[in-house]
């Protein structure tokens, strides 16, 4: 069921179960926010824990990781505002066990991103294959489809969305490109990805949790900075089950 309210998409949610686990919400919440947030490894942010009193191992962090990132990032895709009406689309390479894949992310105006999807190839039928997931997804089509001069968005827009307004500038695609530098320093940081699987589901989850805790700060007073990462944080709360089980 989808309840529209306030401009926001919210759908049933299912809140994350800790049963069985020796920590609470909270804790594990923490770490997987410090994890998805920072340019982190396990063993930092095992460090950062026992800093703080909290003794567990790389392992269990990177279990909680692999178990509670992709959760926490479904909920907040439920709570997700309706995307806005131009759509930036750009691929980057990547490396992934040494074989060269391209990374395609959807963005809307606001640095918002909407999806992303590892490929082994940037074709026409590759781009078709991300425009359609795209369109299954989130059930709604742009006004403006914002690219770069690669040809493949061309066939996949005449095929896909015709009807939509399609304007290719490697100029007009910042929001996109920019996009991409939080993964860069991901990549950077874990040494390279190991798989293609693996990858998808980390980029996934990375690409809903850690944007929301990127405002556009430059465009913000402090004082509306901090009530806005206020909200941000209370919102985190709620998807990890942390504020219940105060």
């Amino acid at each position: 069921m989808v309840v529209v309210a306030g401009g926001a998409v919210v759908e049933s949610e299912v809140s994350p179960s800790y049963k069985g686990y020796r920590f609470p919400a909270e804790v594990i919440g923490h770490a997987v926010w410090l994890y998805h947030r920072f340019p982190l490894s396990y063993r930092e942010v095992e460090e950062l824990l026992f800093e703080r009193g909290i003794t567990v191992s790389y392992e269990t962090v990177r279990a909680w990781c692999s178990t509670f990132g992709p959760a926490y990032a479904r909920n907040l895709r439920r709570r997700r505002l309706r995307p806005g009406d131009k759509w930036h689309m750009d691929e980057v390479f990547i490396k992934v066990n040494g074989k060269r894949r391209y990374l395609w992310r959807a963005v809307v105006q606001d640095g918002n991103v909407l999806d992303i999807w590892v490929q082994s190839k940037r074709d026409g039928r590759a781009a078709k294959r991300f425009f359609r997931k795209l369109l299954k997804d989130l059930e709604c089509v742009p006004r403006v489809l914002v690219t770069d001069k690669l040809r493949s968005y061309g066939v996949a827009h005449r095929e896909v969305m015709p009807s939509v307004e399609h304007r290719s500038s490697k100029y007009l695609n910042n929001r996109a490109e920019n996009s991409h530098q939080p993964t860069r320093q991901r990549e950077r940081a874990m040494k390279n990805f190991r798989s293609t699987g693996a990858v998808q589901r980390f980029l996934a989850a990375f690409s809903r949790i850690s944007t929301l805790f990127r405002p556009r700060r430059h465009l913000i007073t402090a004082s509306d900075y901090r009530a806005e990462m206020t909200e941000r944080f209370r919102l985190w709360k709620t998807v990890t089950g942390a504020a219940a089980h105060a």
